[in-house]
C-alpha cells in the first residue's frame, strides 16, 4: 500500500473504520452472523485513493462507474473469481470498468500481505460490507448493505473532490425527523423493500436518476383539502386513481418476498417517478395511488405567502439555517414550500437537475416548513 496523495482519503479513513467497527458490535449483539470484516483505516485510505484517481481516467472516451466491495471471496456467495488476482491500481480499475458498470455488480477487493488485490466480481455481499462506489469523476460514495432484505444501501460518507460529507446518524433522533429520513439513516435496521417508507426512498432515487428535475406531492388519502392548493383544471388528472403501486403494497407479506414482486415494484416506482419529469407536480396519496401529474401549485385565497423555511442536511458539521424559500432554489422549490405551508399533513419531494434533492415537511416544533436536503443519502 503506497503513498496516499488524495487528501480526502486521509481525512475520512479513521472515521470510516470507527463507523464500521461500532456497527459490527451492534449487529453482533443483535445475533447477526453473516457480517463483513471491518476495514482498517490504512486499507480504507488505499482503496479510496486508488479509486479516486481511477475515476478521473477515461477508457475509450468513457469515465468509469464502478463499485468495490472489501471482502474475501468466501464471504461473497457465488462469486466470479479471476484465475489470477489483479493488483489494485487505477489502471486496472479503469480497464475493468466497462465490464462491471451495471448496477449490483461489485469488484471484490481483499488484501494479501501489504498489498490489495481485485480477486473477481460478486452480486452478493454480507451486511455491513464496506462498499465504495464511483458515481461520476471525482465523486465517491462510501456505503454498506443493510443487514437484511432489499432496499437502498446505507450511505456513510460522500467525497467530492476535496469536500467530505459524513452522514450524521444523530439526525434520526431530532424532533420532526420524517419517517423517510429515519429509514435512510437506519444503518443497522433491516430496511426491507416491503416497508412503506422504502417505497418513497425508491421513488426519490428514481426521481433523482432521471436527471430532469421534478416534484412529487404526497397527500393524505382521507382528505381533499390539498386540492385548494392546486390550480384547476389539472392538465393530467387521473380518474379513477391509478393503483398499480398501491395494489403491490397491499399484497400478502409472503408475496412481497418473491423476486417477481420486487421486479414489479421497481417498474411501478419508475413509472410514477418518470411522470415527475413532466412540467408541474405529480400527486400521489399516502397509500401510493396516483392522482395526477403536471399539476400547478397555487396559494389558496386568503392564505399567507411562505416567508421563511428551516433548511438542514443530515451531515456532520452542517448548521440549520432559516432562510427565505426563494433563496433555496427555483420556482419548483418555492411552490413546494408554499404547498406544505398550506397543507401541513402533506409532503413535497423535489429533485433538481443538478442532483440536489429536498423533502419539504411541516415542523410542529419549529412552526414552519422544514426543508431536508437529502442528496448525501440518496447517491
Amino acid at each position: 500500500m503506497g503513498e496516499i496523495s488524495y487528501q480526502a482519503a486521509i481525512a475520512v479513513a479513521g472515521i470510516v473504520e470507527k463507523h464500521f467497527a461500532e456497527h459490527l458490535v451492534v449487529a453482533t449483539a443483535m445475533g447477526e452472523l453473516d457480517l463483513a470484516p471491518v476495514p482498517l483505516a490504512h486499507t480504507v485510505r488505499t482503496i479510496i485513493d486508488t479509486t479516486f484517481w481511477a475515476s478521473l481516467r477515461r477508457e475509450e472516451g468513457h469515465s468509469p462507474k464502478i463499485s468495490l466491495a472489501y471482502l474475501p471471496p468466501e464471504k461473497a456467495g457465488r462469486p466470479m473469481i479471476f484465475e489470477k488476482r489483479l493488483r489494485l491500481t487505477p489502471e486496472i480499475l479503469t480497464k475493468l470498468a466497462p465490464a462491471v458498470e451495471r448496477p449490483g455488480i461489485h469488484l471484490g477487493v481483499w488484501e494479501e500481505g501489504d498489498d490489495l488485490f481485485v480477486w473477481g466480481t460478486t452480486r452478493n455481499i454480507p451486511g455491513l460490507c464496506f462498499v465504495l462506489e464511483v458515481v461520476e469523476p471525482g465523486l465517491l460514495v462510501i456505503k454498506h448493505r443493510r443487514l437484511k432484505g432489499f432496499g437502498k444501501f446505507a450511505n456513510v460518507a460522500v467525497l467530492k473532490g476535496e469536500q467530505v460529507k459524513i452522514v450524521d446518524e444523530d439526525s434520526i433522533n431530532l424532533p420532526d425527523c420524517p419517517a423517510l429520513i429515519s429509514s435512510l439513516l437506519g444503518f443497522t435496521s433491516p430496511g426491507p423493500w416491503n416497508q412503506s417508507m422504502n417505497v418513497l426512498i425508491q421513488l426519490s432515487i428514481s426521481m433523482r436518476d432521471h436527471g430532469r428535475g421534478g416534484s412529487l406531492l404526497v397527500v393524505p388519502t382521507d382528505k381533499q383539502l390539498w386540492q385548494h392548493s392546486i390550480i384547476k383544471p389539472i392538465s393530467y388528472a387521473i380518474a379513477p386513481a391509478f393503483t398499480n403501486l398501491a395494489d403491490l403494497m397491499r399484497q400478502d407479506e409472503n408475496d412481497r418476498q418473491q423476486s417477481q414482486w420486487q421486479g414489479a415494484l421497481r417498474q411501478a416506482v419508475d413509472t410514477v417517478a418518470g411522470l415527475t419529469a413532466v412540467d408541474g407536480a405529480t400527486i400521489i396519496s399516502d397509500q401510493y395511488e396516483l392522482l395526477a401529474f403536471g399539476a400547478k401549485i397555487g396559494r389558496p385565497e386568503g392564505n399567507k405567502t411562505v416567508e421563511q423555511i428551516l433548511i438542514t442536511e443530515p451531515v456532520v458539521g452542517s448548521e440549520a439555517l432559516i432562510i427565505h424559500p426563494a433563496t433555496n432554489g427555483g420556482t419548483r422549490h418555492l411552490s413546494a414550500a408554499q404547498f406544505v405551508h398550506d397543507q401541513r399533513d402533506a409532503l413535497a419531494l423535489v429533485a433538481s437537475q443538478d442532483g440536489r434533492f429536498t423533502i419539504f415537511a411541516w415542523s410542529p416544533c419549529e412552526n414552519m416548513v422544514h426543508a431536508h436536503r437529502l442528496e448525501a443519502l440518496l447517491l
